[in-house]
């Protein structure tokens, strides 16, 4: 069955067509798609966290701080709202489709980094674009009303910062307690079986298909079950 991508979903009259297919009921197994409806809505938040970023930069401009800051505000909010959703998201979505340890491993690597990264912008280094926490005290001194849009701005990427250390421990329990390990994610990259995702995929649409009356893909039983021992 031919899928037509459709995210990030755009406007018919441009020429960019959408880059990714994403269907979170018809290609993730149940007992995981609110997880990864979790992970995509904290990326929808840290794209928000940027924008407001912006906002909180022009006013930090405004109230007599740095021009750059706003410059560098608007390079990140180009730069790490698309990557971030092909760089976290994709991995994590990938990863619960095809049972997949390689993408499991390259979605904790790449996540973690994102962990330090927020908690920096949550810090916030003044030049460097992003309010946060020492930056945002220091301007009380100076602007207060310019401060308090300022620190909207470091308490978002506070929540988003913390909110991204919990996912990270939740979807590390539940792959290791489905018995995922290093050495699984290193036999699939030796053996190439981390690019035959697609593959899995048809044989899951031949299934659905021969089925009486329409279906969702039946996952394959090497798709172990991930127990939720969070508590």
């Amino acid at each position: 069955m031919t899928r037509v991508n459709n995210f990030p979903p755009l406007p018919q009259f441009l020429r960019i067509k959408p880059c990714f297919y994403q269907n979170i009921e018809e290609e993730i197994p149940a007992p995981y798609q609110q997880l990864v409806r979790k992970v995509y809505m904290l990326w929808m938040m840290y794209s928000a966290t940027l924008c407001m970023n912006v906002i909180s930069c022009i006013a930090w401009w405004a109230g007599g701080g740095a021009a750059q800051n706003f410059g560098f505000s608007l390079l990140w909010l180009i730069l790490f709202s698309p990557c971030s959703y092909n760089l976290l998201v994709r991995p994590l979505y990938k990863a619960f489709r095809a049972d997949s340890s390689f993408n499991f491993m390259a979605f904790f690597f790449i996540f973690f980094l994102q962990c330090v990264l927020t908690l920096i912008q949550a810090i916030g280094i003044s030049g460097w674009g992003t309010c946060g926490w020492i930056a945002t005290v220091m301007f009380f001194s100076y602007n207060v009303g310019s401060a308090i849009v300022m620190l909207i701005t470091t308490l978002l990427f506070t929540l988003v910062t913390v909110l991204m250390g919990l996912v990270l421990i939740k979807v590390h329990r539940l792959y290791r307690g489905g018995g995922g390990s290093f050495e699984r994610a290193q036999e699939e990259w030796s053996t190439g079986m981390w690019k035959s995702a697609p593959v899995r995929e048809a044989g899951f649409n031949a299934v659905a298909q021969t089925a009486q009356g329409p279906s969702l893909p039946q996952y394959p039983a090497a798709v172990p079950s991930y127990p939720d021992n969070s508590h």
